[in-house]
């Protein structure tokens, strides 16, 4: 599978790290950046993520930063974006299960390595479920900001 990955300097290490991983387990991965420690702008990195998603570059990807609020927020902007900030395997699975999540969030400063790949691990063998969660994963790539709800 080809896997986007982007990450700011917070996260660098990790990014390094985790795609080295990803491509020792078979994944072709789609390195966007940070290439080092310096100071960087994490919505630019999350924003080429986004990209690589919404342009098919990457069916998945992972976005990387301190704490990982930032980079979710700047990926979500996309609309053909469903980024998951997660922090434990179980989220990672629900996330794709019930929101077709295609992007993984992580938050470097308070995610162990062991536990980030658990949760990589857990985000991409997992599907979504489809049935009664289409249509609100729908909503979620074209809002209705006057609200339907009941």
């Amino acid at each position: 599978m080809r896997i986007a990955i982007a990450a700011d300097h917070a996260a660098f290490a990790l990014k390094s790290t985790l795609a080295e991983w990803l491509s020792g387990e078979g994944h072709d991965v789609l390195d966007l950046g940070t290439d080092g420690p310096e100071s960087v702008d994490y919505p630019d990195y999350g924003y080429k993520l986004a990209r690589a998603i919404a342009d098919g570059r990457a069916p998945v990807g992972i976005a990387l930063c301190g704490s990982g609020i930032g980079i979710s927020i700047a990926v979500n902007r996309e609309p053909a974006c469903r980024c998951a900030l997660v922090s434990e395997p179980l989220s990672a699975s629900l996330a794709r299960q019930h929101n077709d999540a295609n992007v993984l969030a992580l938050g470097a400063r308070l995610t162990g390595v062991d536990m980030a790949k658990a949760c990589v691990t857990a985000f991409l063998a997992t599907d979504f479920l489809g049935d009664r969660h289409s249509a609100r994963v729908d909503k979620l790539g074209a809002p209705d900001l006057d609200g339907d709800a009941r």
